[in-house]
């Protein structure tokens, strides 16, 4: 079979399967969500095993390191994945809620209620965590899943829906309701984004090639996930013992990721006393700078360079960060515009009236007050996993948990009347 009948069988097979979480009462669609965690916990040994071959096949390639990180699964990680699933399953079910209704004048009754998409499709890169995520979020909003990762993280993807697809057999829900396409034909990508009237959504999740990718290819309805050019901005009023945390923890706590901080912007009052102690901190932690002429001038013996235009508006997914010194909030606001991606900004600031100009004029999925990056996330957030992270501003912005993963259909009901 070519690439078009393999998507078209999985997204036939998946739709069938979709039934059973039609009729699924929350409850049981929770206890499949356990059964998921327990059986990933449970397999933990041949999960790290099928991932060890992906890290070895990534290492002979010579992936860089972002990729390898997002790649990697431990024992942690992989018990991180479990709670994540049962973190969903503890969640309000998204499903059969009432948004709004109201009678006619002629009688008749009108109520909004929250129901699935139907058939999903996922586009993602290396990342393993994604497969559970996305099957999860997916199957606790009643959608059945189409999940196409990276050649890289084939075995991985692989062994993680044989188990989640085994642990459904105990239940009263399809195992077809989690399909994973494969990615050993690149062609199997273009099928999923062209199988319009079969996939209801697909969801690209991954590089901002990736995503662009999928966005402009595409016939299938897509929510666009983005790329995260992410800032920190130190404000003239900001608590500088605050700020310092705040800085190394949105760049160096996990740096492959999106909401991962790729520049600061210090206001120019400060930054004579500040910069170098930032910039100093930030070397040690490992991370090569690339700064403006001021922040440059500051840097004295701190190892950095000069950067250039690229630089502004690059996602590195590695230990690099550009420093820029402003003077005020609305040239950092400018600044932010220009060369971010809408979305994670954070100011340090103890001044009321700032920080609210800087959230005003802040056109993102989140905004950070005294606190790091790295909270845009459904987890943090207190959403269970996310399905990722939208950039755009239709349907859903931010992180995407179940709601997200709803849309509505409308009830009409009356007692024989007739339109005139």
């Amino acid at each position: 079979m070519d690439a078009t009948e393999i998507v078209s069988g999985l997204a036939h097979s998946a739709r069938i399967a979709a039934r059973t979480l039609s009729v699924a009462t929350g409850t049981e669609r929770k206890a499949a969500l356990h059964a998921i965690a327990d059986a990933i916990q449970a397999r933990s040994h041949d999960i790290l095993h099928a991932n060890e071959k992906d890290m070895e096949r990534g290492r002979a390639a010579n992936l860089n390191s972002s990729l390898l990180d997002r790649l990697l699964l431990t024992p942690e990680r992989v018990k991180a994945i479990a709670d994540g699933a049962r973190q969903v399953a503890s969640l309000e079910d998204p499903l059969g809620k009432t948004l709004r209704e109201s009678v006619l004048p002629n009688g008749i009754e009108l109520k909004q209620i929250t129901v699935p998409f139907g058939v999903i499709g996922m586009v993602y890169e290396a990342r393993p965590n994604v497969t559970v995520d996305a099957a999860v979020i997916l199957l606790m909003s009643g959608n059945s899943a189409l999940l196409r990762g990276s050649s890289s993280a084939a075995e991985s993807n692989q062994v993680l829906v044989t188990v989640m697809q085994d642990a459904l057999l105990t239940t009263k829900i399809s195992p077809d309701v989690i399909q994973l396409v494969p990615s050993d034909d690149r062609q199997t990508v273009k099928a999923l984004l062209h199988a319009r009237g079969q996939v209801d959504l697909v969801i690209p999740r991954g590089s901002a090639s990736l995503i662009r990718m999928v966005v402009d290819e595409s016939t299938v309805p897509t929510i666009e996930t983005g790329a995260g050019v992410c800032h920190v901005y130190i404000d003239e009023f900001a608590d500088l013992e605050k700020a310092l945390p705040i800085i190394i923890n949105s760049k160096v706590q996990r740096p492959s990721v999106c909401n991962a901080a790729e520049t600061l912007l210090v206001h120019a009052s400060i930054a004579q006393e500040f910069l170098p102690i930032a910039m100093a901190a930030l070397h040690e932690a490992g991370v090569i700078l690339h700064c403006d002429g001021l922040s440059l001038a500051l840097a004295g013996d701190i190892p950095a360079t000069m950067a250039v235009e690229e630089n502004w508006s690059t996602e590195y997914g590695t230990l690099e960060m550009n420093v820029a010194v402003v003077d005020s909030v609305d040239a950092a606001s400018e600044h932010i515009s220009r060369y971010g991606t809408q979305h994670t900004e954070a100011i340090v600031s103890e001044n009321k009236e700032n920080t609210a100009r800087f959230i005003a004029l802040s056109d993102c999925a989140a905004v950070m007050v005294n606190t790091s990056t790295r909270f845009t996330d459904g987890e943090q957030m207190g959403f269970g996993a996310e399905i990722g992270i939208s950039n755009q501003k239709l349907h859903a912005r931010g992180p995407m948990g179940l709601e997200a993963m709803t849309t509505t259909t409308w009830i009409v009901t009356g007692n024989g009347q007739i339109r005139s």
